[in-house]
């Protein structure tokens, strides 16, 4: 017999089949320990190291921290529990083929390239975070984190390396991104705790009654650093829950949980919240009053990481980049392949790391993350409640499903009435209550969208010219 000619690269990429555009088939689904390891190492990330000195830094106190994290992490957990995941299960689709039946590819097509961007700002900070804490150890001039311009060739060849490892992972698919995940994701909160713990007698901490008293007058003083405004319990609390409003009352994270066997796989997320978020931001807070105790004015999540764990939390830093960037690399290229369905997703999200690395090049892009986080919460909040709405309500209130995917894909007006108008009023809602937390404007994004995509799709599916298409 004749041996059958070995496929090429391209080819074998070719074949990758992550069901972008149909449902994920019942024996492709994972298990329960897949989506811990998937969602702890997306939220056991570099920018932990980040996240958790900005609440020292904008003067939070100890209560603030432990309240708003607690009650934000549940909120968060529950969101994903009893919103995304169950949809993903019912559905079986990626948001973004969804909504493309809902309003069309041209309408959708503005809604994936604003996701394909963010989801590769996301990525270039992680690989941003990772280079930097390389480049600590390797005595490479790496740039600080508010410097907008590389500071030689070695950051963009170094920056370039990291992005297209990630890029190689993400392009192989949920498969490949879950190993890895399930391979780096165990150690690591142990050295994020470690680290804390091993930290705490700097700062005056000798016995576990010394640390409420060091929390409140040595970590979150309440008093924020020069520049920084107050924050409060409600900014902790919002902030925790609404950071990935994207992925859990957005929807993102549909691409995710559409292989999921069971709906309840939603409770996965407690990892992530509570190992990643909870404990990891609460640790790296300590680090980094430790790092301004010590006289680090600035310190970048490397220098954070290395003074509680030496060598192995500059280690943690660099994993913890590497496994959050992969996923969100996929879901890039997941997002954009909804607007060039005829081309391959490996080929665009190999595009897309390009992209990536040319972000990563310019460090200070990773100050703008809060910024980022909160504008695309604003943005991704009334998709989420419209597509919500299309899955469980409309068939209650007689309202036609998969609107445009029925009219051979024409735009569905009600729908970017209902996203512009909810924009719109939550901005002047922001002004007008003159508030400091742009976060606080999801949630509300949310319902106020649900109510106007109701309001509108019944005008639209009472108008004569839709009854007329509907007898076609």
């Amino acid at each position: 017999m004749s041996e059958q000619p070995k496929a090429s690269l391209n080819q074998q990429l070719d074949a990758i089949n992550d069901y972008e555009r149909q449902p994920v088939p019942e024996h492709k689904t994972k298990g329960f320990k897949d989506f811990l390891a998937l969602v702890a190492g997306e939220h056991i990330a570099g920018t932990e190291f980040v996240i958790g000195p900005l609440f020292v830094l904008h003067g939070a106190s100890a209560t603030d921290v432990v309240l708003g994290l607690l009650f934000g992490n549940i909120l968060a957990t529950l969101s994903w529990t009893f919103i995304c995941a169950p949809l993903a299960v019912k559905t079986r689709l990626t948001l973004f083929y969804q909504l493309e039946r809902i309003c069309g590819y041209k309408l959708v097509s503005i809604f994936n390239a604003l996701s394909g961007l963010q989801a590769v700002a996301f990525a270039a900070f992680m690989a941003v975070v990772s280079a930097g804490a390389i480049g600590l150890v390797a005595g490479l001039d790496t740039p600080g984190f508010t410097q907008m311009l590389p500071n030689g060739p070695s950051w963009i060849i170094l920056v370039s390396v990291l992005v297209a490892l990630i890029t190689i992972i993400a392009i192989q698919g949920i498969d490949w991104v879950s190993r890895f995940a399930k391979i780096s994701t165990p150690w690591m909160p142990w050295v994020f705790l470690s680290a804390g713990i091993a930290t705490l007698p700097q700062l005056g901490v000798n016995s576990i009654s010394d640390f409420w008293s060091v929390a409140n007058t040595t970590i979150w003083t309440g008093t924020p650093a020069p520049g920084m405004a107050k924050y409060g319990l409600w900014h902790i609390l919002f902030f925790s829950w609404l950071c990935n409003t994207a992925m859990h009352i957005g929807l993102s994270d549909t691409f995710i949980y559409r292989y999921a066997r069971k709906s309840y796989y939603g409770l996965a997320s407690i990892a992530g919240m509570f190992i990643g978020h909870f404990m990891a931001w609460i640790s790296s807070g300590i680090l980094c009053a430790a790092a301004l105790r010590s006289g680090i004015a600035d310190p970048t999540p490397g220098q954070v990481a290395s003074i509680g764990a030496g060598l192995a939390g500059v280690i943690c830093v660099v994993i913890a980049g590497w496994t959050t960037a992969n996923p969100t690399l996929y879901r890039a290229g997941l997002a954009v392949q909804g607007i060039f369905p005829n081309t391959k997703r490996w080929k665009i999200t190999a595009w897309l790391g390009v992209l990536a690395a040319v972000i990563a090049s310019f460090p200070g892009v990773v100050s703008k993350l809060d910024s980022l986080l909160a504008w695309f919460a604003l943005i991704a909040a009334p998709v989420g409640a419209i597509v919500v709405l299309e899955v469980y309500v409309f068939d209650r209130l007689h309202l036609e499903r998969d609107y445009s995917h029925k009219r051979n894909g024409i735009v569905n007006w009600a729908v970017a009435a209902t996203w512009v108008g909810a924009l719109a009023i939550c901005w002047l809602l922001y002004e007008w209550w003159d508030l400091d937390f742009f976060f606080f404007m999801a949630i509300p994004g949310w319902f106020i969208a649900a109510f106007l995509y109701i309001i509108f799709s019944k005008v639209m599916q009472r108008s004569p010219t839709t009854v007329q298409l509907s007898r076609v």
